[in-house]
């Protein structure tokens, strides 16, 4: 569908012709009517799919027909981070060149100078103030910021926020809010704690929802099926004989992160951490050094899987498995990017080969199964449950490839390097 196709006004489409806009993305095209109605609208699109022109586009349509407060703050967008508050500002000055729409961004840093700018644009009103919410409730709690006039108030990336601890700022803002407001958010992902937000501060909202797209078919996936011991023994490998240049290692949990982190310190590589325990401050001084390449080695949770602009990180390994198939699309999504080729790497342990299956269904592919190096020992077969709890064999990971048996190990060695025996697989599994 072209933009002229939709009810938007000759601003807008002004603004969308000298900017090259000319066809709608999938959830352009879904969201864009929702909004123009006024509906409260809960959207789940993945980054990329032009989301922040899907809910700017018709806002903008609204504010610059009129009818609004005068010197009043008329639409919030939340980001979760000030680099997406910043890339959304960039966006909103090219979509509001032809219209008399004013825009403040409001984010985190140090400059004194930035907070009292900041300051200005809320106290004089600006339509359109796009804020990551700890900055925001800073400005708030001085006692300046009228947010009572406000008619539009959006959350772009919510389940980011969210998992960045956001979620009472968030609850907390909203007191400020008028109840008669439209409410739109836009998430990746739709886990029970987005619901439970949605619940809580959205009034009976359209829901759109674009299917996950597949990873782009340039990426070479491949996995190890290993111990969860072997994980680190299997980095070192990789990285013995080449040294290690834009790579992102994603696991789990911060401690996780940390820990990881820090082993990979004692390796002698050039490693830096991003989770939600670091200041923001500190999160953009990891970025920069990674971006300019003086950190060569990213390790994080999937705070970045979503917000990272780098388009030529040449590996991404999931330390751990993600959680469902979207995670593991967002991960991956990092490598390849702006016609660059990419390689991402999965570490599967034995707890963790029904959620990899799980992943291998939904890409509808079985991912290439790494045999994991022979000095580290041998590996678990995989040999995932399916969805009635039987298991199913199709790779034994250990490192020998061929010993007779015609499978990547001997099954039947039970034995230790040093001659104690192993336990069991069974064992294992009580």
């Amino acid at each position: 569908m072209k933009f002229s196709e939709l009810n938007l006004n000759d601003n807008v489409l002004e603004a969308l012709d000298a900017m090259r806009f000319d066809e709608c993305t999938p959830i352009q095209e879904k969201s864009i009517p929702v909004i123009l109605e006024g509906r409260d609208l809960i959207a789940v699109a993945q980054t990329g799919t032009g989301k922040t022109a899907a809910y700017l586009l018709p806002i903008l349509n609204k504010l610059s027909e009129g009818g609004h407060p005068e010197d009043s703050i008329n639409c919030i967008v939340m980001a979760p981070t000030r680099e997406l508050a910043q890339q959304i500002d960039q966006q909103m000055e090219g979509f509001s060149y032809f219209m008399p729409v004013s825009s403040v961004a409001v984010y985190g840093g140090n400059d004194g100078v930035l907070f009292e700018q900041q300051k200005r644009g809320l106290t004089l009103g600006a339509d359109v103030v796009i804020a990551t919410p700890g900055r925001l409730i800073a400005h708030l709690s001085l006692g300046y910021v009228d947010l009572s006039r406000v008619s539009y108030f959006i959350l772009d990336e919510a389940d980011r926020m969210l998992d960045m601890g956001f979620y009472d700022d968030i609850m907390q803002i909203v007191k400020f809010l008028p109840k008669e407001r439209q409410t739109i958010m836009f998430s990746a992902t739709m886990p029970a704690k987005i619901q439970q937000l949605a619940q809580n501060i959205l009034h009976n909202p359209a829901e759109v929802k674009l299917a996950v797209s597949k990873p782009a078919e340039k990426i070479v996936q491949a996995a190890y099926i290993c111990y969860e011991n072997q994980k680190l023994g299997i980095i070192r490998s990789l990285f013995a004989e080449q040294t290690p240049e834009r790579v992102i290692i994603f696991a789990s949990s911060k401690l996780k992160v940390k820990e990881v982190a820090k082993a990979l310190k004692q390796m002698k590589l050039n490693v830096g951490e991003m989770h939600s325990d670091l200041e923001q401050a500190q999160r953009e001084e990891v970025m920069y050094e990674f971006k300019a390449g003086r950190i060569n080695i990213l390790v994080a949770t999937d705070i970045v899987a979503r917000g990272i602009d780098i388009d030529d990180i040449r590996l991404v390994i999931n330390y751990d498995v993600p959680h469902d198939s979207e995670d593991y699309v967002h991960r991956i999504g990092r490598t390849a990017r702006a016609n660059n080729d990419g390689v991402a790497l999965t570490f599967v342990n034995e707890k963790e080969q029904t959620n990899f299956k799980s992943i291998e269904n939904f890409l509808e592919k079985e991912i290439y199964k790494i045999p994991v190096p022979e000095e580290l020992g041998e590996a678990p077969e995989y040999k995932p449950r399916s969805n009635d709890g039987r298991k199913r064999s199709s790779f034994k990971g250990g490192g020998r490839r061929n010993n007779g048996t015609g499978k990547g190990g001997n099954r039947n060695n039970n034995k230790r390097r040093d001659g104690s025996k192993k336990p069991t697989q069974a064992k294992k599994q009580e």
